[in-house]
Formats: structure tokens, sequence, C-alpha cells
């Protein structure tokens, strides 16, 4: 007899036959815990299976892979109605793992899935782009979109976080900022952006802290702009150490308007959005999601 409710993991198809996953999940079955595996192969498998887990009345999925994985599988969890929303588990199985690195979610599998089975779920923020889209961790514009969106498959897989540096580096020739203005109650800016941070969470891009003082469950985004006016290793600097500068704008906001005379891409946790114009909002308390006691990014 299962000694916990049913339970889906949801796995990214890259990280499926991970070893030491599929021995964990089996260690875990062993001790009575009734989970049940999906595994995605292609965009929108994960809202399919969040779905399937919500007819099944599951009150736990975990999302396995990398930062793009959670966005879809917690994206797919907040458009549900309210009262049957499962919660939230995270088991960090990608290349850079920023939210779950900020969160200190444990790397190893069993860790990380036993977490997420017998910790209490706690509410956080999620926030909306264009009334439907979403991100958990953070939205990109200017070189962090360029980075995390050009930086090849093979270099990721054999550097990890570190290879979006390493790429960004080797294309600072090309590097081009954005020209945008924006908008929020009591705040605006017209300029030319180098890197927009706009965080739930707090880094982004391989462990860079663009948006420090982030929390998750405060009701408010944190807004970064690092103007065009700063040069590449002051950049690098500024990202790598999460250090103050002149060039750069800080924020605690509830909503902002980002609009360009041009197409602009925002990277939502890893996934690009192309527009002229965004309206992001505080979704507050949108989901429940099982974290760590002592996680950093809760008030």
């Amino acid at each position: 007899m299962a000694i916990s409710p049913n339970s889906f993991i949801i796995l990214n198809g890259k990280g499926a036959n991970t070893p030491e996953v599929r021995d964990a999940i089996k260690k875990l079955r062993e001790q009575g815990y009734q989970l049940d595996v999906r595994v995605t192969w292609e965009y929108g498998d994960a809202g399919r299976y969040v779905a399937e887990a919500q007819r099944q009345h599951a009150e736990l999925i975990i999302a396995g892979g990398g930062d793009g994985t959670i966005n879809e599988v917690a994206a797919a969890i907040v458009q549900l109605s309210n009262h049957s929303r499962p919660a939230l588990g995270i088991l960090p199985l990608g290349t850079a793992n920023d939210f779950a690195t900020a969160c200190q979610i444990p790397e190893q599998p069993y860790q990380a899935l036993t977490l997420g089975l017998n910790s209490k779920p706690v509410s956080i923020d999620m926030v909306k782009v264009n009334q439907q889209h979403y991100f958990i961790n953070m939205a990109t514009g200017g070189f962090g979109t360029k980075i995390t969106t050009e930086t090849p498959d093979k270099l990721k897989a054999a550097l990890g976080g570190f290879s979006y540096l390493l790429h960004g580096i080797t294309q600072a020739n090309t590097l081009k900022p954005d020209n945008c203005t924006i908008k929020a109650d009591n705040f605006h800016w017209s300029g030319e952006a180098l890197v927009i941070g706009i965080g739930n969470g707090k880094q982004a891009g391989g462990g860079h802290p663009l948006c420090p003082e982030a929390k998750i469950n405060d009701g408010k985004l944190q807004l970064a702009i690092l103007m065009a006016d700063e040069s590449l290793p002051a950049l690098l600097t500024s990202l790598i150490n999460g250090k103050n500068s002149e060039h750069i704008i800080e924020e605690s906001l509830n909503s902002l308007t980002l609009t360009s005379s041009h197409e602009m891409i925002l990277n939502l946790d890893g996934e690009p959005l192309k527009g002229n114009q965004f309206q992001i909002e505080v979704v507050p308390a949108a989901i429940r999601c099982h974290l760590p006691p002592n996680c950093p990014l809760l008030i």
C-alpha cells in the first residue's frame, strides 16, 4: 500500500535515462511512494502531462529538467483551477539549473525527490507576460538573451553554466544593445541596454546574479538594467560577482511595460518570446512549491 498520495514526475527526455534518476525512483517506489513517470519529447508534452496529473488527482508534480522544463510545468500548473493545483517539486537535471541552484535544491536526484515528497510546500509568486505567458525565475533581454539562446548544445553539455560565459566572451564583438522604454508606477527609463533582467528569482545564464535581491514570495519584480555605455570587461565583472555599478539601474516593482520600436526577444526561463511590447506583472502566491526550509529566495 502506498505511503504517499499519487505523485507525477515529468522528466525532460534528455535526462530520462540518467542512471542516478532511475535508481532514485526505483528506491523510492520500493519504500512505498506512488510515482508515475512521464517523459517529454517536444514542447507541449509537459502541459498535457500536467493535465493528466490533475485528472488523476495528483497532489504533487515534480519537474525533472532544467529551467525550461520547470517553467513549462509551473506555467501549466498555474493555469489550472486554483482548488485543484498540484504542488511543484523540482529535480534539477539541466545545464544551468539557475532556479534550483538559487533555491538550494539538492543536486543529487534521490535527495531532490525526497525533498519534494516529504517537505511542506510554500506559496510562491510567478510572473505573467502579455496575459498568456509565464516565468518562474527570470526574463532577460539583450546580451543575456543572445548568449542563452545561441550557446551551442555541445558546449553546454561539456561545460555546464560556465559555457554561457565562455560563449559570451567569444561573441563579444557582436553585442548590440536593445533600444527600449520601460515604464511602471513612479518609474520611467528609456535608452540602450546591454542587459535587462526582470527577476522573480535572482540569477540567470548559468549562475549570474542579475537580480540579487529578488525573493519569490514578496509579490515584487526585481528589475536590473545594465546600460550600453558599460564596457565589456566591467559588464562581465558585474555579472559574475553581482557587484553594484553606476551603469546598472535596479528597481523593485509590482509590474512594468517594456516597449521597443524594433522586435525584441525576451527570454522567459530559457524560452524566447518575440515582440515590440511586453506587459509584465507579478502573480502573488500563484503556486505551491516544495523548497528547502532555509531557501534563500524566501522572505
